[in-house]
């Protein structure tokens, strides 16, 4: 008897929990309501292209080894020496080379420390790190967080996502040639390929009752399709903003902003096929403050710019904004962990998918590992029942 799963989202959790179940011997359909696949790891169209969102591959995780051993992310390029030569750090509104020493001591005498779960990491890092490397520990996961407060988190879940990005080895960052869209298209094809059937433009409004079924969409998403009201998490909220710029030799690859928790990163630097010739893409992110207006955030955002990106206004040949709020990955409040998510076995032979439900990793890592879970457990339901259990 063929095995048959559905799949409702065809992002990034849903196409990975397609290949994973196509691979186990399902027959698998993915719904996907947007007439585009992708979700949040869509690119612009040339000539400027641009994630949705500062996006980056980690290679000392699990996800980056599952997608390169099936070549959905070759080719790839690594930032050189004299790429990252080009980093700054914004702190006391200044650009400097390298980060305050209370940092730097903190990440580099105190590795070995183990943070709570139950405490703030604010509390947590005076007391260990003190107040000064506290405060630029939290800029610094900034970025990866999406918070404007990091200080406010459990002091295990931001000190892991310290630790990750200053790992003592050459930087393990990926920037995949193409953008984040080359990535989508070489899953859609690998999928495509496997035997799965892509319905685009397909809304789905009931779940099926006949087959297993994995839901890969956002919490909200997740939440009024299952009529499930628990499906809630914390998440970060920032503005992004996009700059085709008229390239200059001396310009910066990046500048991480310990003061305010921005980012700003040329990506054309490792990867020069995202701009026209002649052209750099930059991105930025910046955290928007409670109650901050999306104008007050883009204008901190271009505050960045200017310490970073001197004449970029007359230099602006592509701009666009955007705001990313509730979909930019789980947060961990003081006393929760990633295992207190939204589970990802819902019960009644559906499973959840995504970058906020009960599974480990950095950002889009959550979404992979999540998949591949639902998908091993979508395949085990699917060879042992002939008939599901009704749905609620």
């Amino acid at each position: 008897m063929t095995r048959e799963i559905t799949i409702v989202g065809g992002g990034l959790a849903g196409l990975t929990a397609a290949i994973a179940c196509a691979e186990g011997g399902a027959r698998v359909t993915v719904h996907e309501s947007h007439r585009t696949l992708g979700g949040r790891a869509r690119s612009t169209a040339a000539p400027y292209i641009a994630n949705d969102g500062t996006h980056v591959f980690y290679s000392d995780g699990e996800p980056w080894r599952w997608m390169a051993a099936r070549g959905l992310v070759r080719p790839f390029r690594r930032p050189a020496p004299g790429v990252l030569a080009r980093a700054r750090f914004r702190y006391g509104d200044r650009l400097t080379a390298r980060p305050p020493w209370a940092l730097l001591s903190a990440i580099i005498a105190k590795r070995r420390l183990r943070a709570p779960v139950e405490e703030d990491f604010r509390t947590w890092g005076a007391r260990h790190l003190g107040e000064e490397g506290t405060r630029a520990a939290a800029g610094l996961v900034g970025v990866i967080t999406y918070d404007a407060d990091p200080g406010r988190l459990s002091a295990a879940f931001v000190w892991e996502r310290l630790l990750r990005a200053t790992a003592p080895r050459y930087p393990a960052p990926r920037y995949v040639v193409g953008g984040w869209q080359r990535v989508v298209d070489r899953m859609t094809a690998h999928a495509r390929g496997l035997g799965v059937r892509i319905e685009t433009g397909a809304r789905v409004d009931r779940l099926p009752e006949d087959t297993p079924v994995i839901v890969a969409t956002s919490l909200e998403a997740a939440r009024t399709l299952l009529g499930d009201e628990s499906l809630r998490w914390e998440s970060g909220r920032a503005v992004l903003l996009d700059l085709g710029l008229t390239r200059r030799p001396g310009d910066l690859f990046l500048v991480s902003d310990l003061d305010e928790g921005g980012f700003l990163e040329q990506y054309t630097l490792p990867d020069a096929s995202l701009a026209p010739a002649g052209h750099a893409l930059f991105q930025l992110e910046m955290p928007s403050r409670p109650g901050e207006s999306r104008a007050g955030a883009i204008a901190r955002a271009e505050r960045l710019a200017d310490l970073g990106l001197p004449g970029w206004r007359s230099r602006t040949t592509w701009r666009r904004e955007a705001t990313a709020g509730g979909r930019t990955g789980a947060l961990d409040l003081p006393g929760l962990s990633w295992r207190d998510r939204p589970a990802i076995d819902r019960g009644h032979g559906v499973w959840l998918a995504g970058d906020a439900v009960a599974a480990p990793g950095l950002l889009s890592e959550v979404s992979t590992h999540s998949a591949l879970a639902a998908a091993r457990s979508a395949l085990q339901a699917a060879g042992r029942r002939r008939s599901l259990p009704a749905r609620p």
